[in-house]
């Protein structure tokens, strides 16, 4: 009796749960027969507002910072959670306390470096904006010069953390430069000797060269005053090391010498400035991440020591050092000098090109190759503009960065640009644009939907009877593998399961 019982209880819920499926189905065929075309127009046609707007915001943002902010959002929040919140080597370690040693991260060529011959803002890119009354440096740029500063110039560790440091933590954050500048002051009254406020001072409030050289020179003395007391604390008294803000100094040190080799440059004292850098550089020889032997470079050129060059790019022109712009023009350079002034692109069809010429010609392919927007900024197809604080290798910013500086040099020698536009333009039809700035995917995904939709809801508003029953069957389609779905699960599973599953 109760195994009867329970059988009919079992082809009871099975039984309902058919039902339940069936009348499923024919509400939900129900609810599209009441659809009425109208309810597709307005669907259509929010949908293409929506996918509009968020179209607009993407080509604004796209426009004004180079990036989706879908994009940058993905990346910036969900990539490092996905991937355990993996992070990079940190920057602070660039430098030993001895500054014998250097952190050797992998480096990528589609990196955003530092540029080894950035202007001063205050004395040369404040003249631009008092001109023209724009600004020079973009948002992006500044921030990350604020990050560096940041990093190289203040330290983390709390016990180490002067008040004065506390200041130009924030004063380097600052996006007006009046108020960095009065944080910088704010700094010196807590402390006479920062050496960090008066390299932003130096920086950014001295309108010429000679009076930021002043600043910098008021900035060594008490950079070294620091280091020198943190070394005798260390060595009079038992205390424990303190690697961050011994490192803190020690950059704020290097960072001072090589600005002042700069103005030293600046000011037409080549010569001085070519031995405060050998200087730095045998100081502290593991700088390659900084690229100071690029302002070696530019200035030797300058002196039109040559010879000298060639020593330096023996030494850097590695491969197994990040290649630069600098390094490869400027052995394109030297070998072009060999044999520019008599060479002749008539006389070189006939005879064909020696082995010199070869060699020169080799040398600008390289240089080609590795950034193709240089050759138009030599030879003066593009205007020049002011250099950014920051560049990206083998990128057009890398270019102006280049060419800003080393056109005089080609220009001195006699045929080199001739050489250089013979070799490109005989070569190089369609010069590469890498790295390209491509649409981003959600720009062409938004557009794609907002069209798709507005052609629908056009669509829609002047056939309402076909396009209802073409969104019926969408729907209707939609719903076949569902119910192909239930069907299988139903020959599938035992009939005790779908009574369990009709209880609950």
């Amino acid at each position: 009796m109760n195994r009867c019982r329970s059988k009919c209880t079992v082809a009871n819920g099975d039984d309902w749960l058919r039902t339940t499926l069936i009348l499923t189905k024919c509400r939900t065929s129900v609810f599209l027969n009441t659809l009425t075309p109208k309810f597709y127009v307005a669907l259509t046609g929010t949908s293409s507002l929506i996918s509009g707007l968020i179209l607009i915001f993407e080509w604004c943002y796209f426009r004004k910072y180079g990036t989706s902010f879908i994009e940058q959002v993905s990346v910036s929040h969900l990539r490092p959670l996905l991937s355990g919140g993996e992070g990079g080597p940190s920057p602070a370690g660039l430098f030993s306390v001895s500054g014998d040693s250097e952190s050797r991260p992998s480096v990528s060529e589609c990196k955003v470096w530092r540029n080894p011959l950035n202007l001063f803002r205050g004395s040369e890119y404040s003249r631009y904006t008092w001109v023209t009354g724009k600004e020079p440096l973009t948002y992006y740029d500044m921030n990350l010069s604020a990050q560096d500063h940041q990093t190289f110039f203040s330290c983390d560790t709390q016990q180490q953390l002067r008040p004065e440091d506390a200041v130009m933590q924030k004063a380097w954050r600052e996006r007006n430069p009046q108020s960095r500048i009065k944080a910088a002051y704010q700094a010196i009254e807590l402390n006479s000797e920062c050496a960090s406020a008066y390299v932003l001072l130096a920086e950014e409030e001295a309108t010429t060269i000679a009076e930021a050289e002043r600043l910098f020179k008021q900035a060594l003395r008490n950079g070294e005053l620091a280091l020198y007391t943190h070394y005798l604390v260390l060595c009079g008294a038992d205390a424990v090391p303190s690697p961050p803000a011994a490192g803190r100094d020690t950059n704020l040190l290097v960072y001072i010498k090589r600005r002042l080799a700069m103005c030293a440059r600046k000011l037409g004292r080549v010569k001085e400035a070519v031995k405060m850098i050998r200087e730095l550089m045998k100081e502290f020889p593991l700088l390659g991440m900084l690229n100071i032997h690029e302002n070696l470079l530019e200035a030797l050129l300058e002196m039109q020591a040559y010879a000298d060059v060639q020593a330096v790019l023996a030494k850097y022109d590695d491969i197994s050092l990040p290649k630069s712009a600098t390094i490869c023009y400027t052995s394109a350079l030297l070998k072009a000098r060999a044999v520019s002034d008599k060479f002749s692109p008539e006389a070189a069809s006939r005879r064909g090109l020696s082995t010199a010429e070869m060699n020169a010609v080799e040398a600008i392919h390289r240089a080609v190759e590795f950034n193709p927007h240089v050759p138009k900024y030599l030879l003066e197809m593009k205007s020049l503009i002011l250099p950014p604080e920051h560049i990206l290798k083998r990128g057009d910013s890398e270019a102006v960065a280049y060419a800003f500086f080393h056109l005089q040099h080609w220009k001195r020698v006699e045929g080199a640009l001739n050489l250089l536009h013979c070799t490109w333009e005989g070569t190089f039809h369609e010069v590469s644009v890498y790295p390209k700035k491509e649409l981003p995917f959600f720009i062409l995904f938004t557009a794609g939907l907002c069209s798709f939709t507005a052609v629908l809801a056009m669509l829609t508003h002047q056939f309402p009877e076909l396009m209802g029953v073409f969104a019926k069957a969408f729907f209707s389609t939609l719903f076949v593998p569902l119910g192909f779905f239930i069907d299988k699960m139903e020959s599938f599973m035992p009939a005790s399961f779908w009574h369990q599953l009709s209880r609950i």
